[in-house]
């Protein structure tokens, strides 16, 4: 069964249809920039035309770089404050929305580098910010958001997102330590068996993975930057 994956991004909307049975793009992804300011309205325009470009007419799935409960967006920090309180799923005209991270998350441990792993698996997706999916077990426990987690009196994704290594110009072994920092933090917390990096930094994990040092295994994600489409087209069908 396919089913149309789309993940918003604070800089792009990717969006493409997925055959869910095997977590593979059945058409090229299309993305189209994120609009500026990115309000409730104009993203969902953008929703609607690649709906409209790809003429899909089955289940939709989207992601959402924030908290959603039961389609409803909680948080939307490198969003416009707009979208809090929002019911995205009606917005979107009833598809299936949850947090970007869960959405990628969900198709590592699917289809990727989490299949079949035990204990607490905790995939980090850097980009504009640090998205997080925590699963135990398999399991996943919902919007964690630890790229808010508090490093140097400040929010991590502040120091260590990959927008942070380029607004600040940093070379790939200096932004690899902020990387390290945070990651010795989050493993001191959770105990994880595994953690994936994805995000659209994961394509370039030999420039600064080299460089870490952790005592819990780290490997980039086998998906790269599509898990968040393919986690949310798989998401739409399932219903979660």
């Amino acid at each position: 069964m396919d089913a149309l994956g789309i993940d918003i991004g604070g800089t792009g909307i990717k969006g493409a249809p997925v055959d869910v049975r095997t977590g593979e793009l059945t058409r090229d992804r299309l993305r189209i920039a994120t609009p500026r300011p990115a309000k409730p309205g104009p993203v969902a325009d953008v929703v609607a035309e690649i709906v409209r470009r790809f003429g899909w007419t089955g289940p939709v799935g989207v992601t959402f770089p924030g908290v959603v409960v039961d389609g409803v967006v909680r948080t939307a920090v490198n969003m416009h404050h707009a979208w809090v309180g929002v019911h995205a799923g009606e917005l979107f005209g009833g598809a299936t929305v949850l947090n970007d991270a869960d959405a990628a998350g969900t198709a590592e441990m699917t289809y990727g580098k989490g299949q079949g792993r035990h204990g607490v698996v905790l995939m980090l997706t850097f980009g504009t910010g640090i998205g997080s999916a925590l699963f135990v077990d398999g399991v996943l426990v919902p919007n964690t958001e630890l790229g808010h987690l508090l490093l140097h009196g400040t929010d991590a994704e502040r120091r260590a997102s990959d927008r942070a290594r380029e607004v600040e110009d940093l070379s790939w072994s200096h932004w690899a330590a902020r990387v390290e920092e945070y990651l010795k933090h989050v493993e001191m917390l959770f105990t994880p068996s595994l953690i994936v990096i994805g995000g659209g930094v994961s394509k370039k994990a030999d420039k600064f993975l080299p460089h870490i040092r952790l005592d819990t295994p780290i490997v980039p994600a086998a998906l790269l930057n599509q898990a968040g489409i393919i986690g949310a087209a798989r998401s739409a069908v399932d219903g979660t």
